[in-house]
C-alpha cells in the first residue's frame, strides 16, 4: 500500500526516555529490549479464529456485561501500558478512519471472543504481544460498539507492525490527547487516566510500586 505522507522514526535514545514520544516505522531500527522485555517477533502467532479464540495472554477478570447496541458491530481494543508509564498507539495507513494515531482496535470476528480479539489486534496493527490486565471502558463509536483492555506487552516487534499501520508510537501519558486528537479517543484516554490515578494506585501496594497491576 503506498504511503501518501510516511511517519518520521525518532532516533534510538527516545526509546529510553520516559519523557520522550518514540516512533517506529516498518522495519525500523528500535534497542534490543525495552524496560527488560525483548523485542522479538512473535513466530507462532495463532493463524485461524480457533487458535485466536484460546491464544494466551486473556486473563481472568471481572468484566461487565457487553451490552451491544442495536445496528453495531462488536469491536474490541487493548491499551497497552508500558512500565515506565508510557502508553503504545498506532498511526493507521494514511490515516484511515481519520486517525492520525490511536489505540489498537477491531472488529469480532466469528468464533472469536472480546479479549482475544484485542490481543489479535494489539498483533496485526502494532507488532507487539500483550496480556490483558483489566478492564478499560466500552465506547460507542460509529459504526461498532468497543471494548477496551488495559494490557502490558510481554513480546513482539513493533517494526513488525501489520499493513493497516504506518507507524507505532511510545506516548507519555500526557502527551496521548494531542497525538490521539481524534475525538473517539478522548473517553478512552479519559478512562486510562482514571485508572491509573495515585487514588487507584493507593489502594494496591503492587500497583504504588509499578504502574501496572501484577
Amino acid at each position: 500500500m503506498p504511503i501518501r505522507s510516511p511517519s518520521l522514526p525518532t532516533a534510538l535514545a527516545s526509546w529510553l526516555d520516559p519523557a520522550r514520544i518514540a516512533t517506529v516505522v516498518p522495519l525500523g531500527a528500535l534497542p534490543p529490549v525495552l524496560n527488560g522485555v525483548p523485542f522479538a517477533p512473535w513466530i507462532d502467532a495463532p493463524a485461524t479464529n480457533a487458535g485466536w479464540n484460546d491464544v494466551a495472554g486473556q486473563a481472568d477478570i471481572a468484566e461487565p456485561a457487553f451490552d451491544l447496541p442495536p445496528s453495531r458491530s462488536p469491536a474490541a481494543g487493548v491499551v497497552i501500558v508500558e512500565d515506565d508509564g508510557r502508553v503504545w498507539a498506532v498511526a493507521p495507513s494514511n490515516r484511515f478512519g481519520g486517525y492520525d494515531a490511536t489505540f489498537p482496535k477491531g472488529r469480532v470476528d466469528p468464533g472469536v471472543n472480546l479479549q482475544a480479539t484485542a490481543i489479535r489486534e494489539a498483533f496485526e496493527e502494532s507488532g507487539l504481544r500483550v496480556e490483558i490486565l483489566a478492564h478499560l471502558i466500552d465506547s460507542a463509536r460509529t459504526q461498532t460498539h468497543t471494548r477496551y483492555y488495559l494490557a502490558r506487552r510481554v513480546g513482539g516487534n513493533p517494526a513488525l507492525m501489520g499493513w493497516e499501520s504506518q507507524a507505532v508510537h511510545l506516548v507519555p501519558q500526557a502527551d496521548l490527547p494531542a497525538l490521539l486528537c481524534n475525538p473517539h479517543d478522548r473517553a478512552v484516554i479519559d478512562a486510562l487516566a482514571r485508572a491509573l490515578a495515585p487514588a487507584t494506585m493507593d489502594k494496591n501496594k503492587d500497583f504504588v510500586a509499578n504502574p501496572l497491576p501484577r
